[in-house]
C-alpha cells in the first residue's frame, strides 16, 4: 500500500507531556515531507493553540476542533459550527453550577470568566496563557468546538440534557464539546475529498478518546504507545511511547522511513 497522507493527533503524539516535539518526530516529520508525503495535523485544538508547532513542523494543513474546521495549505476548505441555539442551552446549564465556558471561533477563543481555578489549572497543564474573557463572544460568530470545564460529577446532565451535542473527556476539570456527529474523521473525509485521495492511502496517529474514528476511518490507524486503553480496538497497529519513537517506529513499520 502506497500511503500519501499522514495525520497526526498533537497532544499524547507529536507532543510529550512537556508540550514538547521529541527530536526524532520533528526529524520524522521532515523526512515525510521530503519523500513528498503530505502532514496534517489533525487534533482538538483550534489553531491559534497550535500555530507555532505547526510552523515549527512546517504544516500549513490541518483537522482541527475535533473535525468541525479544516484548513488545507492556509485556505478553509470546510467548518461546521454549532447552533447558536445550542450554544445558549450550554451555557445556561454551565452558568446553574457557576461552569466556565471556552467558545472556540476561527479566529480566536473567549471564556465566558475572567478566572476560574478549573481553567486555570487546565492551562497551565497545556501550558498556555489563559484565554480571554468575553461572555457573549458565543453571539459574535461562528463557534466551532467549546471547552467546558467541569469535574466528572456534573457530566452526565450536560449528556442528558444536551443531546445535540458531543462530550469529549480529555482532563479532569475539562471536555471538548461539538456538535453531533462530528469527529476528526468527518474532517479527515472533508480534507481528503478535497484533493482527490481515497482513505486507503492515509496514516493516522493518535491517543486520545476523539482519535476512535479517525484511526477506524484511515488505511491505517495507529494508537501511540501511550494511548487511552480504549482506543487500541480501533487501531490497526499500536507503537511505541511518544517519547520512545513511537511517530518514527510507526513509519517503520508501515514503510514510510528507513
Amino acid at each position: 500500500m502506497e500511503y500519501q497522507i499522514v495525520f497526526l493527533d498533537i497532544d499524547g503524539t507529536l507532543i510529550n507531556e512537556e508540550k514538547v516535539i521529541p527530536p526524532d518526530t520533528l526529524e520524522a516529520i521532515q523526512e515525510l515531507q521530503r519523500n513528498k508525503i503530505e502532514v496534517v495535523l489533525a487534533t482538538g485544538r483550534a489553531h491559534y493553540y497550535f500555530d507555532e508547532l505547526a510552523k515549527r513542523c512546517g504544516i500549513d494543513s490541518y483537522v482541527s476542533c475535533n473535525g468541525a474546521y479544516v484548513v488545507y495549505q492556509g485556505t478553509t476548505i470546510y467548518d461546521r459550527p454549532i447552533p447558536t441555539k445550542t450554544l445558549d442551552q450550554l451555557q445556561q446549564i454551565a452558568a446553574q453550577h457557576d461552569h466556565p465556558i471556552l467558545f472556540q471561533g476561527s479566529t480566536a477563543g473567549f471564556s465566558t470568566h475572567k478566572q476560574h481555578p478549573y481553567l486555570d489549572w487546565t492551562f497551565q497543564q497545556l501550558k498556555l496563557d489563559s484565554p480571554d474573557h468575553n461572555a457573549d463572544f458565543a453571539h459574535s460568530e461562528n463557534i466551532y468546538q467549546a471547552l467546558l470545564f467541569t469535574p466528572d460529577a456534573h457530566e452526565q446532565q450536560y449528556r442528558e440534557e444536551l443531546p445535540a451535542l458531543t462530550f469529549i473527556r480529555w482532563h479532569e476539570y475539562c471536555m471538548d464539546v461539538f456538535a453531533k456527529g462530528g469527529s476528526k474523521a468527518l474532517g479527515i473525509e472533508a480534507l481528503l475529498s478535497h484533493i482527490g485521495l481515497a482513505p486507503s492511502k492515509a496514516v493516522a496517529f493518535g491517543d486520545g478518546l476523539n482519535d476512535k474514528e479517525m484511526l477506524s476511518y484511515v488505511g491505517m490507524g495507529i494508537a501511540m504507545g501511550n494511548a487511552h486503553e480504549a482506543l487500541l480496538p480501533h487501531a490497526n497497529y499500536v507503537t511505541r511511547h511518544v517519547d520512545d519513537g513511537g511517530i518514527s517506529h510507526g513509519l517503520r513499520h508501515i514503510g514510510l522511513m528507513k
